[in-house]
């Protein structure tokens, strides 16, 4: 029996990549500034594993476990540990999942800062029957908040975008129902390809009353397919069982993933003990969504701080459920650091912590892209090689 599990952390970003700056990103340190901005993280359970090994983060000692007297002073950590650093280009969940599973992008997708063209979007009201109202860079929850009520009164779809490379479209359940939205952003998709190609378009359904409104966990994704072959599609090749939490076969356009989505972090984390316990051979895949999405774009440091102690405590139940010949890759996709005045993704490394009862605890380095876990995945399982990343698998294997 065969498992391995790579859990990707949205948003949980540990520092400046050598091309940050060039991001806009200076100054950008996702885990680094919340440690700073709260007096230090207290996690023992990711400090024991090695978190505080990957870089220098306020709190966490570097090799001891102030929460494990049992462990020697000096003592190396139970993990795996390093970073990765982006060779795509751009910082989104896209673009990292995709990089992750081997396939990198050598330029962007496009954004649309100032908005789409007024006659893209004049395009998509004659095809989907129904006009629009805002076309602009905006954080959803405010621009339902702003344009809510006047999409009630009217029936115009809310359309708007963000630094990344989205088109979103929000309606109100009550006045557009779920599979129109749908239709309409599957509409979208097929208009928003070549030139104007955007990563995802997002149905951001919503409901309540002015002044009230919220959105609901009815939200789906439309991408485009990745560019060249993935690590599922290896998999898949090969017969090798995948199953996806979270919102990853969005990300794939369900290219040879299916997934149930997870609209908290507690709920992805019941779910991996689940597919611990029901999966023989397989690869699970897993986005935790929380981080980015609740806290990053918000920029709430308490509410992200809470989420890391959360992530803390539910550990020792991973270890519980991980046996035999497991590999457990934990990591991130970019950072998205609520401590800058930024609401976007920021350019970063990721963590990596590689565990399970053979992997041998030990350095990994800097690690030159996010597919070097996707190639040691591949290798684990013993399909051919990806056409980025290199396995550390051997280096790991005890």
């Amino acid at each position: 029996m065969k498992r391995a599990a790579i859990i990707v952390l949205d948003g949980v970003g540990i520092g400046p990549a050598p091309d940050t700056a060039a991001y806009g990103d200076a100054g950008s340190d996702t885990l680094g500034n919340v440690a700073r901005a709260v007096g230090g993280l207290r996690l023992p359970n990711l400090e024991r594993l090695g978190l505080g090994w990957c870089r220098p983060i306020a709190g966490l000692a570097p090799g001891v476990s102030r929460s494990d007297p049992g462990r020697e002073p000096g003592a190396g950590p139970a993990a795996a540990y390093g970073i990765a650093f982006p060779q795509s280009q751009g910082k989104d969940s896209t673009t990292g999942h995709w990089e992750i599973c081997g396939v990198l992008l050598e330029r962007p997708f496009r954004t649309y800062p100032n908005g789409f063209p007024t006659s893209l979007l004049d395009e998509f009201a004659r095809r989907t029957g129904r006009g629009w109202l805002g076309n602009k860079a905006a954080s959803g929850t405010a621009i339902i908040a702003e344009l809510g009520e006047a999409h009630q009164r009217t029936g115009k779809w809310i359309v708007y975008t963000s630094a990344d490379s989205v088109f979103q479209v929000a309606a109100h359940e009550e006045t557009v129902p779920l599979a129109e939205l749908y239709r309409a952003c599957g509409i979208a998709r097929d208009m928003l390809v070549g030139e104007h190609a955007v990563s995802r378009v997002i149905a951001r359904p919503f409901t309540g009353t002015p002044g009230a409104y919220r959105r609901t966990a009815q939200r789906k994704d439309f991408s485009l397919e990745p560019v060249g072959t993935t690590l599922l599609d290896r998999l898949a090749a090969a017969g090798v069982p995948r199953v996806g939490i979270g919102k990853v076969d969005d990300l794939f356009a369900g290219r040879n993933i299916a997934s149930e989505h997870t609209p908290t972090n507690g709920d992805a984390y019941r779910l991996i003990e689940r597919a611990l316990a029901d999966t023989g051979t397989g690869f699970i895949f897993v986005n935790v969504i929380e981080f980015d999405q609740t806290w990053g774009h918000r920029n709430d440091v308490p509410g992200f701080h809470e989420g890391l102690k959360e992530l803390d405590a539910w550990i020792p139940r991973l270890e519980a459920r991980v046996r035999g010949d497991d590999l457990i890759i934990i990591t991130a996709d970019h950072g998205n650091d609520p401590t800058t005045p930024s609401t976007d993704h920021s350019r970063e490394a990721v963590p990596i912590l590689a565990l399970g009862p053979r992997v041998r605890p030990r350095a990994l380095g800097e690690r030159r892209s996010f597919a070097d876990m996707g190639a040691t995945v591949a290798e684990y399982f013993g399909v051919a090689p990806l056409a980025a990343g290199t396995s550390f698998l051997g280096e790991i294997r005890a």
